[in-house]
């Protein structure tokens, strides 16, 4: 796992969003989140694309695009913090949580789960940002999730959760409805 540095010492630019931090100017905010819509698009194609027609060089190349997006990610979040709603726009946030959650670096994931987490309880983003990724980072860490938000693939029934009896509770809070009707609705797809 390679380690996630949030304030590079190498980076003099670096100023993380924050308490105290200078707000983003428009015309940037406006390009990243034209980049982070861009680069999440581009990998929800390539993802088609490979479950459409497996026989063909679209995983590799999938890959490559979520090294890239993940790259392109970290150095956004080193330089400006996490892309939260009230700087990128509602869009652009969930885009770069979706690059996150693609992204082949835990230590990435870790490193923003925090940043997200923080984010979400200033109201900068939506609190259903923090669920998603702090489940795949449990689960990714062989831990129970919070909110049920990871089902397998395989068996079509989530990871294991820490005190199931109280997770629909934790995910009204978030905004997700109850766990029995989110496995009910992803059975009926398969």
């Amino acid at each position: 796992m390679k380690a996630f540095p949030l304030h590079p010492a190498t980076d003099a630019e670096a100023r993380p969003e924050g308490p105290g931090a200078a707000p983003m100017v428009p015309g940037l905010a406006r390009a990243l989140a034209a980049e982070l819509v861009r680069r999440a698009d581009e990998e929800r194609s390539l993802m088609r694309q490979a479950r459409d027609r497996p026989a063909g060089p679209w995983r590799e190349a999938l890959g490559a695009c979520r090294a890239g997006n993940a790259e392109a990610l970290a150095t956004i979040v080193r330089r400006h913090g996490w892309p939260t709603t009230d700087q990128v726009g509602a869009p652009a946030s969930t885009a770069a949580l979706m690059i996150l959650l693609h992204a082949p670096d835990l230590g990435l994931q870790l490193g923003c789960r925090d940043l997200i987490a923080q984010a979400a309880a200033d109201g900068r983003c939506p609190a259903l940002h923090h669920a998603y990724i702090a489940d795949h980072c449990a689960v990714e860490l062989g831990l129970p999730q919070f909110y049920g938000t990871r089902v397998d693939p395989v068996t079509l029934r989530p990871y294991p959760v820490r005190r199931p009896g109280t997770v629909d509770e934790r995910r009204r809070d978030v905004g997700l409805g109850p766990l029995d009707e989110q496995l009910r609705r992803l059975r009926e797809r398969a």
